[in-house]
């Protein structure tokens, strides 16, 4: 069983073979009705273990590990904001109300409070708060027809 293991598992790490021989052996004690007593019983369990196989492949998924000293250079500099993305939210904003673009610029932009934001626009919070869900609401409604 091992052999097959090593041979079929040649893409995994050695570490797991043994891993997955012990799930082979849990398998074939928990499906042991599921073999027909007078067939051959070598394919039945070379099936749990091709079975077992793929499911470790399966969970290993495809990734892929760098070292992170590889990257870390990249990672420290900071990242420059998409070269229109200031463009193409003006142009969103210019699409609703005065009030709610400068709402929106305030609070999702700028990252300012809601509260503070009401208090440059003359609004009580809880207002604040409902015009700048509606105007999320239609900037995404107008972003969604754009597509």
């Amino acid at each position: 069983m091992r052999c097959l293991i090593r041979a079929r598992g040649r893409g995994l790490p050695p570490d797991l073979h043994e891993d997955i021989l012990q799930e082979v052996l849990l398998a074939i004690h928990l499906k042991r009705q599921s073999w027909a007593p007078g067939s051959p019983v070598r394919p039945w369990l070379y099936a749990v273990a091709r079975h077992k196989i793929v499911d470790a492949f399966r969970r290993r998924g495809r990734r892929v590990h760098l070292p992170i000293e590889d990257v870390a250079e990249i990672l420290a500099s900071d990242a420059d904001p998409a070269p229109l993305a200031a463009h193409d939210a003006d142009r969103m904003l210019g699409m609703i109300d005065a009030r709610s673009a400068a709402l929106v610029r305030a609070v999702r932009l700028e990252g300012h409070s809601t509260e503070e934001a009401a208090q440059g626009m003359a609004l009580t919070a809880g207002a604040a708060r409902v015009a700048l869900h509606r105007a999320m609401k239609r900037l995404s409604e107008l972003a969604e027809r754009m597509k």
